[in-house]
């Protein structure tokens, strides 16, 4: 047996060691895997950059639906968010799953205290199997606290509708419920197509005026568990690398595109993307 010496500089070099980005999620977990902390993990990982996260809640879940919800002790979520940027400060912030109004003041007050850059938040209130993961009142709470201070948010339409108060069918709604969000909320917001509106192409409207269509392809692929999750965290993975905020989601765009193209199909519902799909094409 060849046993290895850590002391052998084929295993270990002081040249070799070097510095990556880094990001954080804090969401929830789904224990199938598709979305929520392990989706965002993956994408990050798969994205070039180092993944850590803080968990907002448990979740029993599956690719039919959501059997149980376990939300954090909030002051057990703040020492999770403190011990990341007290040790490994992270470049860029994802921010998913927020299931009590308490938790999503917890990550507002720490976020501000070590002053958290590139923060995306995925305002996800229904699971793709229709499962509620929110309720009313802490949707309310994360966007009075959390959409001030996001670099940019990613609603999807039936999302966008609710932030906005405005009914969407077309890209014109698309656009003015957008700028609607904007002009309240103060941060850069990426309207998602699909449910039949654009399927495919996003548009995004930041604080400065300007604006831009990203056009899509339509993957004719049931399983698009986790897209939300993982779109977002490729944007805050691209942010985390120094990407401007139009090139991350330029780049997200592509990330997830190959993902369902890569027609992963498992569980007996919406299953999940293969997140790992590069390492398939060499």
């Amino acid at each position: 047996m060849i046993k290895s010496d850590p002391t052998d500089e084929r295993f270990f070099r002081i040249s070799d060691i070097v510095s990556k980005p880094t990001a954080l999620t804090i969401a929830g977990s789904d224990s199938s895997g598709g979305a929520g902390i392990q989706a965002d993990i993956k994408t990050m990982t798969m994205n070039g950059v180092f993944a850590m996260s803080a968990i907002t809640a448990l979740t029993a879940q599956n690719t039919t639906g959501v059997t149980g919800v376990l939300d954090t002790p909030p002051d057990f979520l703040a020492k999770q968010i403190d011990a990341v940027f007290g040790d490994i400060r992270p470049d860029a912030v994802k921010i998913g799953m927020v299931s009590s109004a308490e938790l999503a003041e917890v990550i507002a007050d720490r976020l501000a205290y070590w002053e958290a850059e590139n923060v995306v938040v995925d305002p996800v209130a229904v699971a793709t199997s229709g499962s509620a993961l929110s309720s009313g009142e802490a949707y309310e709470a994360v966007k009075r606290l959390l959409f001030p201070i996001a670099e940019v948010i990613t609603p999807n339409i039936p999302e966008a509708e609710l932030i906005s108060g405005m009914k969407i069918s077309s890209a014109d709604d698309m656009e003015a419920a957008a700028m609607a969000i904007v002009d309240k909320y103060g941060c850069a917001t990426l309207c998602k197509g699909g449910h039949m509106i654009n399927d495919a192409c996003d548009f995004l409207c930041c604080p400065d005026g300007t604006s831009q269509w990203f056009e899509g392809r339509r993957i004719n692929n049931p399983n698009t568990h986790g897209t939300g999750c993982t779109l977002s965290s490729a944007i805050a993975a691209g942010l985390a690398k120094g990407m401007e905020l139009a090139e991350a989601v330029e780049c997200a765009k592509m990330y997830i595109s190959g993902a369902l193209a890569a027609m992963l199909d498992l569980g007996q519902g919406s299953g999940p993307l293969d997140h790992a799909y590069i390492l398939n094409q060499r």
